[in-house]
């Protein structure tokens, strides 16, 4: 006698998911800066070699942030893309902790940093919050909106088009690092995707 599967559960959004899943983030975001400090004083700066690398720590960590929130919480409507976004910001809640508690008393920023906010930790705390529940949010929509042969893959399109706007931003001499390049490309990438999925879906 054969069973039939029980259907995965979706829009998932409860307090356990959305906490254990945004610790994860956290504790990811912090790996992920952590290789990015790495690049920046380990990989010959010659021929281009180390923004690259950092240009692709900076997408990866992007990619992890705004669609492992969707797919854990396997968002199929409203529920769900809320729940991701609530991750997102659990996530950079996480990550603000191990950076006041780990990296910045082992002085892991450059000086430089810090003065952007007069010395100040806290400048980009607001920032990084938002930015993390924004994408989170905006990788809920693009799954939520997505076909189901294409949920497995959603980050395909959103790295292609972010790999080309970067290498646009350089070629036309914009004077801004590969990896800032990178991550401001992935972000306008990901909410010109999400608007199209919304559309689609209206």
């Amino acid at each position: 006698m054969s069973a039939t599967a029980a259907p995965a559960a979706s829009d998932r959004s409860d307090f356990r998911t959305v906490t254990l899943g945004g610790a994860k983030l956290g504790v990811a975001t912090a790996v992920a800066v952590v290789a990015f400090l790495a690049a920046s004083r380990l990989v010959p700066v010659s021929g281009g070699l180390r923004v690259g690398v950092e240009a692709l720590i900076v997408l990866a960590a992007g990619v992890a942030v705004t669609f492992l929130p969707a797919q854990w919480t396997a968002a199929r409507s409203t529920e769900g893309i809320a729940g991701a976004a609530a991750m997102g910001l659990v996530g950079t809640v996480v990550f603000s902790v191990i950076d006041i508690v780990l990296l910045r008393p082992f002085k892991a920023y450059p000086w430089t940093w810090d003065a952007i906010g007069g010395g100040s930790t806290w400048w980009y705390l607001p920032v990084w919050w938002m930015l993390g529940t924004f994408v989170a949010w905006m990788g809920g929509i693009v799954i939520a909106a997505g076909r189901e042969a294409t949920r497995g893959r959603p980050a395909l399109p959103a790295v292609a088009a972010t790999i080309v706007g970067a290498l646009i931003v350089r070629l036309a001499g914009v004077p801004v690092a590969l990896p800032v390049a990178t991550g401001g490309a992935f972000t306008v990438v990901l909410a010109a995707l999400a608007v199209l999925a919304l559309a689609r879906k209206g």
